[in-house]
């Protein structure tokens, strides 16, 4: 593993984790920021709980454990995607620059809503970062392209041993000879 992933991936899962921590610890200081964007939610997907602070310290486990699986390097593709997916709503919540009045105000909401969306980008980059292995879509496709190739030569190769073996029989036959063959062979 480069020096580069085993550092960068602890800075980066370090603020979920200690966001996360806050939030299983103390909801009530998010949930009523977090009320117009859980209950909206929450009414549609009948999964997620009605209760806003159980909502926050959900969103705040999961921050947790998938922070530490990322920082740790184990499952670092699907802990960057369960990140990605928990700074949504945060960010949603949390950073509603455009709803703040005061100009000092809005300008630090504003910054922070792009810290976030700088951060859900890096964990893009994270989950899409296959350590330099091709995927397994990528090993799907490329495989099935070289199986195709192969089936193309046998193919091939059959046909051109065909003909001959086929000529010597059908001149012992008294066919027409190698011209009449090749009329009668499928392919």
């Amino acid at each position: 593993m480069s020096v580069l992933r085993v550092l960068g991936r602890p800075m980066l899962a370090s603020m979920f984790i200690a966001g996360g921590l806050d939030s299983v610890r103390h909801p009530e200081r998010v949930a009523e920021i977090a009320e117009p964007v859980v209950r909206p939610v929450s009414d549609r997907v009948p999964m997620l709980p009605d209760s806003t602070l159980q909502a926050v310290r959900i969103n705040g486990a999961v921050q947790v454990a998938a922070g530490v699986l990322l920082g740790l390097g184990r499952m670092p593709r699907l802990s960057a995607l369960a990140l990605a997916g928990t700074l949504v709503p945060t960010t949603l919540a949390g950073h509603r620059f455009w709803e703040a009045e005061e100009g000092a105000d809005r300008v630090q909401q504003r910054i922070h809503f792009l810290k976030n969306v700088s951060m859900f980008g890096g964990l893009l980059v994270t989950a899409d970062d296959t350590h330099g292995v091709p995927s397994l879509l990528w090993r799907g496709r490329h495989t099935a392209k070289e199986l195709r190739r192969e089936a193309r030569l046998v193919r091939r190769s059959a046909r051109m041993g065909a003909l001959p073996g086929a000529a010597v029989g059908g001149v012992r036959a008294g066919a027409k000879g190698v011209k009449g063959l090749k009329a009668k062979l499928p392919g």
